[in-house]
Order: C-alpha cells, then structure tokens, then sequence
C-alpha cells in the first residue's frame, strides 16, 4: 500500500513538472481601459515617476516604501528603484521610450522577491473625447516562473493590479 502511494506520488509530481515544461516561454499580461481625457494629460501623469503615486496600485501596498528617484524623473532615461516589504519586494525602472503623448516603454527590473527582467508598455490611443489606454508587461518565463503558472496565472495575479492602476488613472486623469 505504501509503495503504491510512493509510487502516485511521484507520478503525480512529474506530471507537473513535465506539465510546467509545455508553458510558453514568454508571459504577457495586458488590460486597457478608456478615460475621459486626452491623450496628453493621461501620457504626462505616466511618464513622470513622481507622478506615479497618485495611480499605480503598488504604491499603496506599503506605505513605508523607500523610493529612489534619478536625476531624471520623465521622459527617456527616467528612473525609479523601490525597496519594500514583501509585497512590493525590491526593484527599478527606466524609461526606454517616450513618445509623447503616445508611447511609453519602460524596463522593469525586480530583485525581490525573485529576479525578473521584464518590458511594460503604455500605449494611448485618442477616440473621440475619450482615450483608450493600453498597459501590457511581457518577458521570459524561466522554468521556475512556468511551474508556479501550473498553480497560479500570471494574468490573473497580475491583471488585476493592472485594473486597479487603470481605474486609479481614470480617477486621477478626469479630475
């Protein structure tokens, strides 16, 4: 009986390695959302890292965050490092694009909870009075990031921040 557990058991666990195995080896996670606003108001609160503690749902999650600004705070070059507690862990950022008002790319480096490299973009596309915003991250998903996707989707874990930040820009962009 207790070599047939023996037995399941490891079965049953190399099938979820060989499972997280067969996940892609990029992830992307994207959420848009419209605001009432042009597209020049809503690019101007997003390419500004200082800016970014009136919308992005990370700031919030621990108020003791340390921020490190760089010379530089919009536009091309800008960067921003944080350092928080678990949730928030520890990272930076830099703007790799601005295109004014309607392309941002960033690179999104984390160093905690565990290192990824990753790319964010922002994408503003007027329609009428309103402004479609587009906010996608993509990057590589190393094999101890596919196994955790067997348990957990990135798109839900992180697609749900992203539809917080959004609203908060909504709110912060139709004042």
């Amino acid at each position: 009986m207790l070599k047939t557990i023996a037995i399941v058991l490891v079965a049953l666990i190399a099938g979820v390695l060989i499972y997280a195995a067969t996940k892609p080896d990029t992830f992307r996670v994207q959420r848009a959302a419209s605001i009432k606003a042009p597209p020049e108001k809503i690019f101007a609160i997003l390419n500004d890292f200082r800016r970014w503690e009136v919308w992005s749902p990370w700031e919030k999650m621990d108020p003791a965050m340390r921020r490190t600004y760089g010379a530089t705070t919009n536009g091309t070059g800008a960067t921003y490092a944080w350092e928080g507690d678990s949730k928030v862990g520890k990272g930076r950022m830099a703007i790799t694009e601005s295109s004014p008002p309607s392309r941002l790319g960033i690179n999104l480096d984390f160093e905690k909870p565990f290192e990824a490299h990753n790319v964010v973009e922002f994408t503003l596309e007027p329609k009428g009075d309103t402004t479609t915003v587009n906010w996608a991250m993509h990057g590589p998903a190393p094999y101890l990031s596919k196994l955790m996707q067997v348990f957990v989707s990135m798109d839900r874990m992180v697609g749900k921040d992203f539809d917080t930040g959004l609203a908060n820009l909504k709110a912060a962009a139709e004042k």
